[in-house]
């Protein structure tokens, strides 16, 4: 069946803010734990620069895979865990009890419903990633072990394609949200064109490091690139550099979350 784009009530308020009617009857408690990591990956994100006021990262209900958490309509830095909203896979809210919600929340509901496998999804505007998608030039993809999880390259979504030309590139509803997950595919990283990128994983730690170190392919990318021809990983190289290096995820999930609870972080 199509995504309806009538699933829950709501009315603008702001380009990037929607309110909600919480629709959905509230199930089995997300653990405090998961609310507490989902807490902390806002605040790494800020940190690294991954996200600045805007950007937004999710993670699948521990106990209900039907629902996911997000925080409420707020900047990334901020969150704390009563901010944490849950929400059904059609972006309609369970407890958000008045408050603005993300507009593009449907980024995540969708790709979850397509994706059983994603269990975590960080949508930024990372400076040095969004480039690569209004290049024709040159495609994304990954110059060193850290970044395998590019594959042989990234896909980049269109939303022309989906919507015809005159849109704001937002992901306003269910349509666009299925339709970038159809474009997401099986890939872990998808551009956006014009308007940023949005990255999964298996776990939120996956989701953050892989949104932090693309990122930081970027930037090497664009130095390499500044250099001559560049040899880019094989699909084989980053399919075992990725099986090899993300077995580690905890080695830096563990050193940005004593950063940023320690007050040495941006966030701070």
């Amino acid at each position: 069946m199509e995504p309806s784009q009538n699933m829950c009530t709501h009315h603008f308020d702001v380009a990037v803010a929607a309110y909600a009617d919480d629709a959905a009857i509230a199930g089995a408690a997300a653990s405090p734990a998961l609310i507490d990591d989902l807490v902390t990956a806002n605040h790494i994100l800020f940190d690294q620069g991954i996200v600045d006021a805007f950007g937004h990262v999710s993670v699948r209900h521990d106990h209900d895979p039907e629902r996911f958490l997000l925080a409420r309509n707020m900047a990334p830095a901020t969150v704390t865990a009563d901010d944490i909203v849950e929400f059904m896979l059609d972006g309609t809210p369970v407890n958000a009890a008045g408050r603005a919600v993300y507009l593009e929340r449907f980024i995540h509901g969708e790709i979850y419903r397509s994706r059983p496998d994603v269990k975590a999804i960080v949508h930024s505007h990372s400076p040095t990633v969004l480039p690569f998608s209004v290049s024709k030039g040159t495609r994304f993809r990954p110059v060193c072990h850290m970044s395998g999880f590019l594959g042989g390259g990234t896909p980049v979504f269109e939303i022309r394609e989906a919507a015809g030309d005159g849109t704001d590139l937002l992901i306003r509803d269910r349509n666009l949200g299925a339709a970038l997950a159809q474009t997401l595919g099986e890939s872990s990283f998808v551009l956006m064109r014009g308007h940023g990128s949005t990255v999964v994983g298996p776990s939120l730690r996956h989701a953050v490091y892989r949104a932090v170190y693309a990122e930081v392919n970027a930037r090497l990318q664009v130095e390499a690139v500044r250099l001559g021809e560049v040899t880019y990983l094989s699909d084989k190289e980053a399919e075992a550099a990725q099986r090899n290096i993300e077995t580690q995820i905890d080695r830096p999930w563990m050193m940005w979350k004593r950063r940023v609870q320690s007050g040495q972080a941006s966030a701070a």
